[in-house]
């Protein structure tokens, strides 16, 4: 039968000049009080374990071109991780508390709020295996620090309040609890003081996690030019400044925005895209326009002239394009994040303004030679997400469907059937990563949405066709 020998705190487990037995060595080893030559057997075996959670790193980022094409995410990624590694390794070896009061969920939270949640459940598995490789308790740390994380991300998937990150520390604190619950009840050298020790030191972990995260992300997005959700869920309110010079400049481009970022976050939910994103970035794509607001048709006064109708093709294309220049020109001005830029530069791609150039074609004469094509494009890039692709469609639609006003669910859906299918053509979808099943759903979602909003309405008659009102005599209240 085994032999338990348990110690308690300063009691001295070999006195001087003892002559060390099997017992004591395996005493001070289990207390982590005795150091061991390195092996070649240590270095092989740690080589493997780091190749192999290498590889499997690796595999995952080879699978996620997105991720491994964006510099700024990987460095921070990888230095998040040594980080948070290099601090576990360093405070945690001979210790028996702090290795649970160590916030590694922490690094999961940070990367879920500023990159992604997937990424983040992937990096977890490494960076739990080697913090607790090769310690005492290695399977009950590995275990606890997995948990602790993997609850942390997935409680931070749907942020739209700070008190999203309170109950995320909370459930970082549940699952360290039941980890520690879970190896320490069958563990006969455990008593009730050292387990409500543990609990206590989860609960300071989940709470220590969240905080972190709040700090860092808000310090690491403001320095790295990253975009959280909470600072989506800032900039989208009406009051905010950019939004207010937008509605006061340019009325009719502010309700244009609003029907499109509805139109794109319904359709966003179809797809699996980022909703919010796509919604905040939408009412943002033309703000450029606050800056010229009467060249474009949403903000004519009716009965009043058309600006463009005395330029040159040339002149007004190059009005038209500019609102993509002076919209990032605002939107660095009131710091928006680099991600809302782009709904600006990608919402026209490289199409070109087909209207201009087509005039001056006729004034040339029709000879396409003598008129420079690229003078009539947009600066682009082509849409480099499904995000901005989903704006580029909604707007076009959008607009399609209100010149001409179709009337039936049918004749709405064969417009926004040319619109994606025309666009699909041009290679504007190209560098996204939309499908054809996407792309399908976004026709029958796009058209049950435009249907509601330009669905025809009764025609009321005048009030001098109206049937005259009866004249009903007032009845007299006796007293």
């Amino acid at each position: 039968e085994p032999v338990f020998h348990s110690f308690v705190v300063n009691e001295v487990v070999v006195p001087r000049g003892h002559v060390i037995t099997e017992v004591d060595r395996e005493a001070l080893l289990q207390l982590g009080l005795l150091q061991q030559q390195t092996t070649w057997q240590d270095i092989t075996s740690v080589i493997a374990l780091v190749g192999v959670n290498f590889a499997f790193v690796a595999l995952y980022f080879a699978q996620r071109p997105d991720l491994r094409e964006d510099n700024r995410s990987m460095l921070l990624m990888s230095v998040l991780f040594l980080v948070f590694l290099y601090g576990a390794r360093l405070v945690i070896p001979n210790r028996t508390v702090i290795p649970y009061l160590f916030p590694i969920a922490g690094f999961a939270m940070i990367v879920t709020a500023l990159i992604s949640s997937r990424a983040a459940m992937i990096l977890t598995v490494p960076l739990s295996i080697l913090a607790g490789y090769g310690l005492p308790n290695s399977l009950e740390l590995i275990f606890f620090y997995m948990f602790c994380s993997m609850f942390g991300v997935l409680s931070l998937r749907n942020v739209q309040r700070i008190l999203t990150f309170f109950w995320a520390g909370i459930a970082v604190m549940g699952s360290g609890s039941a980890v520690i619950l879970a190896f320490r009840l069958i563990d006969p050298t455990s008593d009730a003081v050292g387990i409500f020790s543990l609990i206590a030191a989860s609960a300071f972990h989940g709470l220590a996690a969240a905080a972190l995260t709040i700090l860092l992300q808000f310090v690491l997005a403001q320095t790295l030019g990253l975009t959280t959700t909470l600072q989506l869920f800032d900039i989208s309110r009406p009051g905010h400044p950019l939004l207010q010079f937008l509605l006061r400049n340019a009325p009719g481009t502010y309700q244009h925005s609003l029907q499109i970022a509805n139109l794109a976050e319904q359709a966003a939910k179809q797809i699996n895209a980022n909703t919010l994103l796509t919604r905040v970035g939408a009412l943002y794509h033309d703000a450029g326009k606050a800056r010229h607001p009467y060249y474009f048709i949403e903000n004519k006064v009716p009965g009043a002239d058309n600006p463009h109708e005395e330029l040159p093709p040339l002149e007004s294309s190059a009005i038209i394009i500019r609102h993509v220049t002076d919209g990032v020109a605002l939107a660095k001005k009131y710091r928006m994040p680099r991600h809302i830029i782009d709904f600006i530069v990608e919402h026209h791609g490289t199409l070109t303004t087909s209207y201009q150039y087509n005039q001056a074609v006729e004034a040339a004469g029709g000879d396409t030679e003598k008129v420079d094509m690229k003078s009539y494009r947009y600066p682009g890039p082509r849409p480099q997400s499904s995000e901005t692709a989903l704006v580029m469609l909604a707007d076009t639609a959008e607009a399609r469907t209100r010149a001409e006003r179709p009337e039936t669910r049918q004749e709405i859906r064969t417009i926004v059937k040319e619109v994606i299918d025309q666009r699909l053509a041009q290679g504007q979808l190209d560098d996204t990563t939309l499908t054809l099943k996407d792309l399908n759903a976004i026709v029958e979602w796009f058209t049950t949405t435009l249907r509601g909003v330009f669905q025809p309405r009764l025609e009321y008659p005048k009030p001098d066709e109206a049937a005259p009102l009866l004249e009903q005599p007032v009845p007299e209240i006796e007293p």
